[in-house]
């Protein structure tokens, strides 16, 4: 019994592996288009330099537009059968028993005079189109359709029309399959033209033949043609009109096995596009009108053996129902193979380039993570060595700035010490108008401050300052050879500039105007046997001074006790304290030892009773003396002059910038040691700045190369993940292999 097409058709395989195909396609537009975004970002990062090339990344984006293409030609695909044959053999009643329906023009006074396609339409109308235009013209009868072909005089039998049928109402339309009837193989000599745009992507070929005849040889010609140009096409031959062979039962066996014997020698021997075991599943003896006529009568709802059959017409359904098996078995399985294979051999090549290309990315981004943790590994330990390093070497150099500070101090006393030794020398040298006036001399002392200045500068430098200098520069050095090793091998030759060693030069500044400024010359003629000068010389400069005070203060009061002698000691008592007549005591046992010492000398006899000296010598030699001692007076009073000024000056200036001098010597040398202090602190700060820009580098290198490492880490992963989904997309293409291209295997 005929039965209807169902969900289990052979024809459903083809459906199914095209929809799994579909999605495996779908899966991979995504995997490269998300690889290509990753190789893309990998290339433009520049911290993953030479992981990903320019290459690559033009590669895997062409794969992108090729998959797109694929995809776009997968959704078009459709199973295609093409049916050939001479004028009137039947070619649309063929077409029309498989889809159950009249849905071509067939019968007497309707011959197909161009490539007719019927396939499938989600819409409930029938309509076509026609070659070059994407009009759609409504049909809704066969006998329209017909109308329409033989009306529209611009079609030739080169071009194509394609009917558009509802699935609905056609269940093998439901499953991608595209019917083309064709010409007549007999009425145009334009088969290579036919053969490159209407057969090239056929899965199936069926030549319809006439039973009541031998094959032709333009039904041959034909397909030896296609033959060229395709290797091994499936053809079906279906012998029509086998009906007729009832009429003479008895030679009914002898005339089929003449035309499967032809037909055959044509499929083996001409074309050879089958073995000879299997070429006569390829032959079928057919009536595709009686297959027609009952099919739509069942359809109807009538008996589908009604009206008058030919005898024998149940084992010609049963031919045609084993031709419609077997030619749906092969034209899925061909369609399959055709329509996929290619393609899925294709995306498996993609798949192995885009998996290589990870694989590649993976390796090199292992490689300079390993690379960056080594580099960084060390970083780390230098700036550990640094910060170590410089740790003790500043504990060392305080201890040598120290030690060098100290010995520049003792230096610079030692020789400041000397040179105030020296000072009457220096202060011999100075060589300026002099004159008492007070302009002049106010000039004269400030330039002599300028020469003492500048002179014991000049000492003190020749002294110190190349030893000191020397010092600082050994000290400097030493400082940079300790920290050199420190430093980076680019900054360690340029140390020399960034870290100069100048010569140093120490400031002395002893600062003598300043300093001597509140000194009082005294150049006063005074001669030297005067009273003031005498008491001075015996009773040295502090008791004289004290006498002199006490003689000035006592000569009223001692006028005013001898003239009241009545008065007794009682009065005198009060009228001088205790402390006074004490002093006074002391005063005169000072000055009768002194005058006796001075007595002795002389040879002059002095006698002191009561504090009374009475003279014991002639008056002559009291005149002599006072001659003497008023010749002594003007001698002196003759030489006390500038220039006898002057060196009082320069002597008092010795005695006075002495003692001011002595005073600065332990400020002037710690000033010293505090300038080499900042010289050498200053030279180590500016070292230990570069140490401190090192491991500043240092810190950020080892930032830099732990963002780095990470970020090789998240490539490593990323290309991981998509190394795994092409295994994964390769595994569902060789399940799709296994199961829909090498079924037998």
């Amino acid at each position: 019994m005929d039965s209807p097409q169902d969900d289990f058709s052979p024809l459903k395989r083809f459906v199914v592996a095209k929809k799994k195909i579909s999605d495996v396609f779908d899966q991979l537009l995504e995997y490269v288009k998300e690889g290509s975004v990753f190789v893309e970002e990998t290339c433009r990062n520049d911290a993953l330099e030479n992981i990903a090339s320019r290459e690559q990344q033009e590669q895997i984006r062409a794969y992108a537009g090729k998959l797109q293409t694929i995809k776009d030609v997968l959704a078009r695909r459709h199973m295609k059968v093409a049916f050939f044959g001479r004028t009137s053999n039947g070619k649309s009643t063929v077409v029309n028993a498989m889809l159950r329906d009249r849905v071509l023009p067939s019968g007497m006074g309707h011959t197909t005079n161009c490539f007719l396609s019927v396939e499938g339409t989600d819409s409930n109308n029938a309509y076509l189109k026609t070659e070059g235009s994407e009009e759609e013209k409504s049909i809704k009868t066969v006998n329209q359709l017909g109308h329409a072909l033989h009306m529209d005089q611009s079609l030739d039998a080169g071009c194509l029309v394609r009917v558009f049928w509802p699935k609905t109402k056609c269940a093998l339309l439901r499953d991608d399959l595209v019917l083309v009837d064709s010409p007549g193989t007999d009425v145009t000599t334009q088969l290579d033209s036919w053969i490159d745009k209407f057969c090239l992507d056929a899965d199936v070929f069926v030549l319809v033949a006439n039973s009541e005849s031998t094959l032709m040889n333009t039904e041959k010609h034909f397909f030896h043609k296609v033959n060229e140009k395709l290797s091994k096409p499936n053809i079906f031959i279906l012998n029509n009109r086998w009906d007729a062979s009832a009429n003479e039962p008895e030679y009914m066996e002898d005339v089929r096995k003449q035309h499967t014997d032809r037909c055959v020698n044509f499929l083996v021997e001409e074309l050879k596009v089958v073995d000879r075991e299997q070429a006569p599943n390829h032959i079928f003896f057919v009536s595709a009108k009686e297959v027609l006529n009952s099919r739509m009568q069942r359809a109807q709802g009538m008996p589908e053996s009604g009206g008058a059959l030919a005898e024998g017409f149940q084992e010609r359904l049963k031919e045609f129902q084993s031709f419609e098996r077997i030619f749906e078995e092969c034209i899925s399985q061909s369609a399959v193979k055709t329509k996929f294979e290619q393609h899925t051999i294709r995306a498996k090549q993609i798949i192995e380039t885009v998996k290589a290309i990870m694989d590649a990315i993976n390796i090199k981004a292992a490689e300079k993570r390993v690379a960056s943790l080594e580099d960084r590994e060390y970083q780390i330990d230098r700036l550990e060595f640094v910060t170590n390093q410089l740790q003790l070497l500043i504990e060392d150099i305080k201890k040598k700035i120290k030690a060098v500070t100290v010995e520049v101090e003792s230096k610079v006393s030692s020789a400041m010490g000397e040179e105030i030794c020296r000072l009457n020398v220096l202060i011999e040298e100075f060589r300026s108008d002099f004159h008492p006036l007070p302009d002049i001399l106010k000039r004269y002392k400030s330039e002599l401050l300028s020469h003492i200045e500048e002179g014991m500068g000049k000492n003190l430098a020749f002294r110190c300052s190349n030893a000191v200098n020397a010092s600082v520069q050994s000290s400097q050095r030493d400082m940079i050879e300790s920290l050199q090793p420190l430093l980076p091998p680019a900054v360690q030759n340029q140390i020399q500039m960034l870290v100069p060693c100048h010569k140093f030069d120490l400031s002395y500044d002893l600062n003598c105007a300043t300093l001597c400024s509140d000194f009082q010359e005294n150049i006063e003629f005074q001669f030297s046997m005067g009273w003031t000068a005498l008491v001075n010389r015996f009773l040295g400069p502090t008791n004289a001074n004290r006498a002199l005070m006490l003689v000035d203060k006592n000569f009223p009061m001692t006028r005013s006790l001898s003239t009241t002698p009545s008065s007794g000691p009682s009065s005198v008592a009060v009228a001088q304290p205790q402390d006074t007549a004490l002093s006074q005591e002391d005063l005169m046992m000072s000055v009768a030892t002194n005058l006796a010492s001075l007595a002795s000398r002389t040879s002059m006899s002095m006698v002191i009773v009561g504090g009374v000296v009475w003279r014991t010598v002639g008056w002559r030699l009291i005149a002599l003396s006072a001659s003497m001692y008023g010749l002594l007076y003007l001698w002196e009073k003759l030489t006390w002059t500038t220039k006898a000024k002057e060196c009082a000056l320069k002597r008092q200036f010795v005695d006075y910038a002495t003692e001011k001098l002595q005073l600065i010597v332990s400020f002037t040398s710690a000033n010293c040691s505090h300038q080499v202090q900042q010289e050498m602190a200053t030279t180590f700060a500016r070292l230990c700045q570069q140490v401190d820009l090192t491991k500043r580098e240092l810190e950020g290198e080892i930032s830099r190369l732990t963002a780095k490492v990470q970020t090789l880490e998240t490539v490593q992963s990323r290309s991981k993940i998509l190394r795994h989904k092409a295994t994964e997309l390769e595994r569902q293409l060789e399940t799709f292999t296994d199961q829909y291209l090498n079924p037998h295997h």
